[in-house]
């Protein structure tokens, strides 16, 4: 077979890619899912503060949660930023919940109905696990509104596992060593929760389609706008491979270059597997020895290990048998499958300053002399088919992450862990945590079913919003431009340009640029847009229409009434000294025109030089294409002409 590009959907293809999204956005509500607090962001200073550690707790089965285990070998201070008006004895889990947020529940269902979902009959709230502190109860509450959903895309149908109502979790603020901090006012804000099966193959589609259905969710016009409102996890596997969970990608730029370079990570774990067992390494066979050896490097010149002397700090080192270059394996952009064992030593051990973990190959880079190096692997006795890692910090943090060095060189007997990886912007990524079991759902025993009426579902029905993908269609078939009929479609302006069209006899382009682009640009000069209502706008088409006002007039009459929100439209008119020309009175101006314009030039030049003279007249005042069919055809009448 001949060798694919890599960036080609042949290549993906032979690699057997598969991806699911789950896309979490915020809700658009005036309080919180399960009590009755704002819903509202802080940037201001704390009310206060609170300090909790979470310690793992045996589940129904009497099985503990190896994500359990993994946040309880960090040994973290978790601090919450309380503020009194986003915060209640809920949120920190002394008091059982509220009865559901109704507001959050119809858009939910009105989500699930665009996504063409089963509804449930009853909603059961069942909980989460969440252990990493970002909810100080230990689990999320969350309920199922519909499943086995479906929308299109392109030539195919993307299947929707289920649309789940949840509380969203507490803000990052900070997270270093053993201390991370939270701010709660996030906390318990509702949120939706769009999970697809495995229907994207390649990259583009996986970009493509969370763009679709983000520009669904805000079809709505009752999803929260801004970062942080929407959030994707994607979960990836190839053939061969176990599914890993990229994490909370917050832009739509990361997601395709984010699982291409996931899709090719899988690929370069599986092929180290292949080579380990080449060398017959089995997991029942591997072989690992750990020591200290700080005495070693008394007298050393290595900066680094300068300054762990210094601080009293110890060096461990531990030899991974039969490894040797192993390590220096690429994985991803810039990044050895050397650094899949610093990423779980930051971020278990807590060993956060990097680099945190040094290995065969890079002693000297890193500053150990030769005969530092020599008398390391003799202390040792490892052999060039072996790999050293040293680490280093206190006793308690190195002895976890020896554990984690040695459980990620077992890990990599079996190919690819199941994890949950943090992305970044250049679309590499690194190791957050075990990707939880299949026991982290529960029935949550404080909140009890709660119903879904049949004429709930009717009224939400009658006022769904048309399909996006209907939507798109209809609006290109106008003639829009594809940019202004992407934005038009999730604009909240939407209903009132379709009923300008549907009542004037207006250019629905003209009333859509002015709608999509000229209140943008009045938006950048400062202008508050939103003051515009939907009315207002519609008084200003209907003066167009009428031919009180002209198209060029449209811009100046809606800059002036951004200033003036509560002015009437007929007072914005009279204030910019727009006079209603009557027919007679423009065929007036314009014979007046022809008269006094000299030319001996083409019958073209005539008319554009008259509508010269005409325009400084009548302008803001008369539609420009009625001036020129009126100079036009008097041009061709006249005899002097």
């Amino acid at each position: 077979m001949s060798k694919q590009h890599p960036e080609s959907d042949q290549y993906y293809q032979h690699l057997g890619f598969k991806c699911g999204l789950e896309i979490h956005q915020q809700l658009r509500t005036e309080k919180k899912l399960f009590c009755r607090c704002k819903a509202v962001l802080h940037t201001d200073p704390p009310t206060a503060t609170i300090v909790r550690h979470m310690r793992p707790t045996l589940s129904e089965m009497g099985n503990y949660d190896g994500t359990a285990l993994m946040e309880f070998k960090t040994k973290k201070n978790v601090t919450y930023q309380l503020y009194d008006d986003t915060v209640c004895t809920y949120e920190m889990d002394d008091t059982p919940p509220f009865r559901l947020n109704t507001d959050a529940l119809d858009i939910a269902l009105e989500v699930a109905l665009l996504l063409n979902c089963s509804i449930v009959d009853e909603i059961h709230i069942s909980r989460k696990q969440y252990l990493d502190g970002s909810i100080p109860t230990g689990f999320q509450r969350t309920g199922i509104i519909g499943v086995e959903g479906s929308i299109p895309y392109k030539n195919k149908t993307i299947r929707i596992i289920q649309l789940g109502l949840e509380e969203d979790a507490c803000r990052e603020i900070q997270d270093k060593q053993h201390t991370i901090v939270f701010r709660t006012d996030r906390l318990s804000i509702p949120l939706v929760e769009v999970v697809t099966y495995p229907d994207m193959t390649t990259p583009a589609e996986v970009e493509e389609v969370a763009s679709l259905i983000g520009r669904l969710l805000r079809s709505t016009g009752k999803v929260r706008r801004g970062l942080g409102s929407i959030r994707q996890d994607v979960n990836v596997s190839i053939t061969g491979s176990t599914r890993v969970e990229l994490k909370g990608v917050p832009k739509l730029q990361y997601l395709a270059k984010a699982v291409a370079v996931e899709a090719k990570r899988h690929k370069a774990l599986l092929d180290i597997r292949e080579q380990l067992q080449n060398r017959g390494i089995t997991a029942e066979n591997f072989q690992s020895d750990a020591c200290e050896v700080t005495a070693l490097f008394n007298k050393t010149r290595c900066t680094r290990f300068k300054e762990v002397l210094k601080i009293k700090q110890h060096i461990y080192a531990v030899v991974l048998r039969n490894f040797g270059t192993v390590l220096d394996t690429p994985t991803q952009p810039g990044k050895m499958f050397g650094d899949e064992f610093a990423g779980r030593v930051r971020v278990i051990a807590c060993l956060d300053t990097m680099p945190n973990i040094v290995y065969t190959n890079h002693f000297e880079d890193f500053g150990l002399t030769k005969k530092e190096i020599t008398k390391l692997e003799h202390h040792l006795q490892a052999t060039p088919k072996d790999c050293v890692v040293l680490v280093w910090g206190t006793d308690a943090d190195v002895t976890t992450a020896i554990e984690e060095i040695k459980i990620r060189a077992v890990d990599a007997l079996s190919g690819v862990p199941s994890e949950t990886r943090q992305v970044f912007s250049d679309g590499t990524n690194d190791f957050e945590r075990i990707l939880p079991g299949p026991d982290r759902m529960y029935p949550d025993t404080d909140s009890p079913p709660t119903p879904i009426r049949e004429d709930d579902l009717s009224r939400i029905r009658q006022s769904l919003p048309e399909p996006l993908w209907s939507c798109e269609e209809r609006l290109a078939r106008l003639g829009l431009s594809p940019s202004v009929v992407s934005s038009l479609c999730i604009s909240p302006r939407l209903y009132v340009f379709n009923r300008i069209v549907s009542d004037f006899a207006i250019s629905p382009v003209l009333v859509a640029v002015t709608l999509q682009e000229r209140l943008k640009w009045l938006q950048r000069q400062g202008k508050n847009v939103e003051q515009l209502s939907d009315e207002t706008i519609y008084q200003v088409f209907q003066a167009l229409q009428e031919h009180r006002i002209s198209k060029e007039a449209v811009p100046p009459l809606l800059r002036l009434l951004t200033d003036h929100p509560n002015m009437a439209v007929s007072q914005a008119i009279d204030n910019l000294q727009i006079t209603q020309f009557t027919t007679a009175d423009l065929e007036r101006i314009i014979q007046e025109a022809i008269a006094t314009y000299q030319t001996t030039k083409t019958l073209d030049h005539c008319i554009h030089g008259i509508m010269g003279v005409v325009m400084r007249q009548v302008r803001n005042q008369v539609d420009g294409q009625r001036v020129y069919d009126m100079v036009r055809q008097k041009i061709s009448t006249s005899s002097g002409l």
